[in-house]
């Protein structure tokens, strides 16, 4: 392998290669555009068109694509060559300014929620300056937002750009109006934390439920999952090295900062975490990253799955957010210092957070929920559907003083003595992690933990930024209309704790106790998608994100209705795929077993050795009593399914699922997990959790 300085980066149009081939004026106006807001010139765009374009060909590329992320939590591409026709019968490659800068995709084809009709048809890309092009497929792609004839928003990316400029203009208001003369900018920074599973390609295409729904719809538990916790951290198995040692060269190549590769709590199951990024390049490395381990475990003789539980019993998996935000002259506002009692700034956004938090909780909850992830939350690997805050008893005991008005002390940092000589005895941090929280503090950045494997980080850090930007906002409000502004920051400070420190919570969050405290201190318990989205379009989010002009109330409106279709057509999938698993390979496998044992049941009493408590006989009875059952539940799930369609509106739909479908689905399962565990090897029609989880 080459040297990674050497390769990183060497796909992508990034600043090096841009000061290298525009001229210094074109450049420099670019900057302009994108550091500070100013419209694109044409011109300008003309000269970066005809760049990208010579820069992409000498890579190998033949074409473009405008790259876009439109509502369905993926990505989206068409690819047009640079071919142009000449008079004389042969052809250049041109790539023009106005092809750079604007595209148009079928609107209609995509999710809308209503926003559009299938007759209206048109919609457009405009490319998006802040994020590098890059070279995927042989193709120059170019990183664009996405939206309606009319101007709605269709895709995820144009909110969260919007709340980053919202949270930017609103951070830097209230620093100034706190004496710091130097922000220009405040930049959101995130690294997500990406976690998946690798089976082996020939195993999983012999189950139709992976295949169809990315999870195991039905599989008896294994003998042995994770309870000896011998695969977290353990040494790595040399398929998975080398399809992890692909992954980065390629990731690289894209200039997505791969960093830290692990193995995972469960069997075959895996995490990559990269270095931290603005927003909006964050947002688009984690699609890539998503889009680029598929096709090097394809590669590898592996699949990569990204469901948020691709095997009932043993941890699913999930995607940690890392959020933060730093000024123009890098300093990061989370972080405490040695004495964050005395970091006024800190301890002023601290506040700021656990307030657009505890205000913001649905929202939270909302931009993590889907029908995977409803398999996830409150499990034993990840945090309750019920939004909390883990700040560590340090920055705890500072709070309370400060809202008691007094001045608060940070703990000394004790020394662990490792009791070795030749190791050196080192500094331990003040407080301890919290691996339960939704929310934690983690040293200088928030680690959110709720969101699903295969999410888009998009919703949740616009959810974040635009919660926390009004909770600036408002306090900028009142400084400017106080006379004392650190005595006003003080007033504000402990009254915002007195309000919301009951979204503060230090403890075990999987405990049962912690649930009746959390309904005690009146914090949302959302269990499924279909309890936490309707909440999407409550007054107060609305008045929020419009407010922020991150969405008009019909996009709200919109969002919440695909997403309760998403929910309901996952879970119509699922349903129907068991229904075919159930008739066509378990039902005829387990009759065919069954007579296999009737028939030595026969043999048996011919000879005279068959009694009431033959084994024969008695596994016999067992396999025609649960066979029954099985088909009786797969029939009250088909009954089930049929009566969606008299559902009238998806939230309807959504309340209909989760009341009706996923019980039926549930007890269909329970059955055909059973037979599993008395049916022959030989007789059962797909590989079992052993075979997928320890075939690599």
């Amino acid at each position: 392998m080459r040297d990674v300085p050497e390769i990183f980066g060497s796909l992508v149009f990034n600043d090096d290669v841009m000061s290298a081939r525009l001229p210094r004026e074109i450049y420099e106006s670019l900057h302009r555009t994108i550091e500070e807001g100013k419209s694109l010139d044409i011109t300008v765009a003309n000269a970066v068109a005809a760049a990208m374009k010579d820069w992409a060909i000498e890579k190998g590329a033949t074409h473009y694509t405008h790259w876009f992320q439109p509502l369905t939590g993926i990505t989206a591409e068409k690819h047009d060559s640079f071919l142009s026709p000449q008079s004389d019968g042969r052809v250049i490659m041109e790539f023009s300014g106005k092809e750079l800068i604007k595209g148009e995709p079928d609107a209609s084809s995509f999710p809308s929620g209503g926003l559009r009709e299938t007759f209206e048809a048109r919609g457009y890309t405009a490319w998006d300056p802040t994020s590098y092009a890059f070279i995927k497929d042989d193709s120059l792609c170019i990183p664009t937002i996405f939206c309606s004839f009319g101007g709605e928003v269709l895709d995820k990316k144009t909110p969260l750009l919007r709340s980053m400029e919202a949270v930017n203009a609103k951070a830097v208001r209230l620093l100034k109006l706190m004496g710091d003369e130097q922000v220009t900018r405040v930049n959101t920074t995130v690294g997500p934390e990406q976690e998946y599973f690798l089976v082996d390609k020939e195993t999983y295409k012999k189950r139709r439920d992976l295949v169809v729904t990315g999870r195991s719809l039905f599989g008896a538990k294994p003998p042995k999952g994770q309870e000896l916790d011998d695969h977290y951290f353990g040494v790595i198995k040399p398929r998975v090295m080398a399809f992890m040692q692909e992954l980065n060269v390629e990731l690289w190549k894209l200039g997505v900062y791969a960093k830290t590769e692990h193995n995972e709590a469960a069997p075959a199951q895996h995490e990559l975490a990269p270095v931290f990024a603005t927003a909006n390049i964050a947002a688009d490395h984690n699609q890539l990253t998503m889009e680029i381990m598929k096709k090097v475990a394809d590669k590898h003789g592996l699949t990569c799955l990204l469901h948020e539980k691709p095997f009932a019993g043993v941890n699913g998996s999930g995607k940690h957010n890392n959020w933060s935000l730093s000024t123009n002259y890098g300093k990061n506002l989370f972080k405490p210092g040695k004495k964050p009692q005395d970091n006024k700034t800190f301890l002023v956004c601290l506040c700021a957070v656990i307030e657009a938090v505890d205000r913001s909780q649905d929202l939270l909850r909302i931009a993590s929920a889907s029908a995977g992830n409803d398999h996830r939350l409150g499990a034993a690997e990840a945090p309750p559907a019920i939004i909390s805050m883990f700040l560590g008893d340090e920055l705890t005991e500072i709070l309370d003083a400060i809202e008691r008005g007094e001045h608060g002390e940070n703990k000394k940092a004790e020394t662990v003595v490792t009791g070795v000589e030749v190791l050196p005895d080192f500094k331990k941090d003040t407080t301890d992690r919290n691996r339960t929280s939704p929310l934690a503090f983690t040293g200088n950045k928030f680690e959110f933990r709720m969101l699903g494997s295969s999410f888009s980080i998009a919703d949740v850090n616009t959810v974040l930024n635009t919660a926390v930007a009004d909770s600036f906002d408002r306090l900028a409000d009142r400084l400017e209309a106080c006379g004392d502004v650190e005595k006003e920051l003080d007033k504000w400070m402990s009254e915002t704790i007195t309000a919301h420190k009951r979204i503060i919570y230090n403890g075990n969050n999987y405990t049962q106790e912690w649930v009746k405290e959390a309904h005690r201190r009146g914090l949302y318990e959302l269990k499924t998608t279909a309890d936490a989205v309707p909440l999407f379009v409550n007054e107060k989010n609305v008045e929020l994100f419009t407010k922020h002009k991150i969405f008009t109330k019909s996009e709200i409106t919109s969002r919440c209705e695909i997403m309760l279709e998403n929910y309901c057509k996952v879970l119509h999938i699922e349903a129907l795929t068991m229904l075919e698993m159930a008739r066509k390979e378990i039902l005829p496998a387990v009759i065919s077993y069954t007579n296999d044992v009737a028939k030595n049941v026969k043999l048996r009493k011919e000879i005279g050795v068959c009694s009431e408590n033959d084994a024969a006989l008695s596994l016999c009875r067992k396999l025609t009593v649960l066979t029954d059952t099985l088909y009786a539940k797969t029939a009250e799930l088909d009954s089930t399914v049929n009566g969606m369609d008299r559902t009238a509106d998806s939230l309807e739909a959504s309340a209909y699922c989760r009341d009706r479908l996923v019980p039926a689905m549930n007890a269909l399962r329970s059955v055909a997990d059973e037979l599993e565990t008395l049916v022959s090897d030989k007789h059962w029609p797909y590989p079992t959790y052993s075979e997928l989880l320890f075939n690599v």
